[in-house]
């Protein structure tokens, strides 16, 4: 059973049909929507400020989520995947949303809708990344526009997929 710890009188609060794996952490002022899954070794750790999470959000293994004391708060869209050991940190997340595997987003970052941030890359303090596009490198930069075919065969592809693989572990 994943750990769900309160802090500082808060308590995670979760939608409907979401997934923690055994080994995921969600702590403090933690609200996640509908249909999430919080993968193995995942941290989601809302004791020093607010998380708020929408629908749909894959948080895949050893993702860590969190945020700044007094300063930053953590928000994150519906439809919205994160990959692998990536560390997302205080900023802003819209919907539909590929945070790649091993990619750090900074605080008071904002991250427009439909946009992909590539493995590894890092997304500094205070960057805006304009809805719909494709960031690389470190630090992050604009490489181009999201295609529809990367938003279609990709973006939406691995968040239907989580929410099929939520539906494995469910069924044990």
């Amino acid at each position: 059973m994943a750990l769900i710890r309160s802090v500082r009188g808060f308590t995670p609060s979760f939608g409907e049909g979401c997934y923690l794996a055994e080994t995921a952490v969600v702590i403090g002022d933690t609200v996640m929507g509908d249909e999430c899954s919080v993968w193995f070794n995942a941290v989601v750790r809302g004791d020093v400020n607010s998380i708020r999470i929408g629908d749909r959000v894959n948080i895949q293994d050893g993702a860590v989520l969190h945020c700044t004391y007094e300063r930053a708060t953590l928000t994150i869209g519906s439809d919205v995947s994160i990959g692998h050991n990536a560390i997302v940190h205080g900023c802003t997340v819209q919907d539909k949303v590929l945070i790649g595997m091993g990619a750090i987003v900074m605080d008071h970052a904002m991250i427009g809708e439909g946009s992909v941030i590539a493995a590894g890359a890092v997304v500094t303090q205070g960057t805006v990344v304009e809805p719909g596009s494709l960031m690389t490198g470190v630090p992050a930069r604009r490489i181009g526009p999201v295609s529809a075919d990367l938003s279609r065969n990709e973006l939406e592809r691995i968040a239907r997929n989580y929410r099929m693989y939520a539906g494995w572990f469910k069924q044990d």
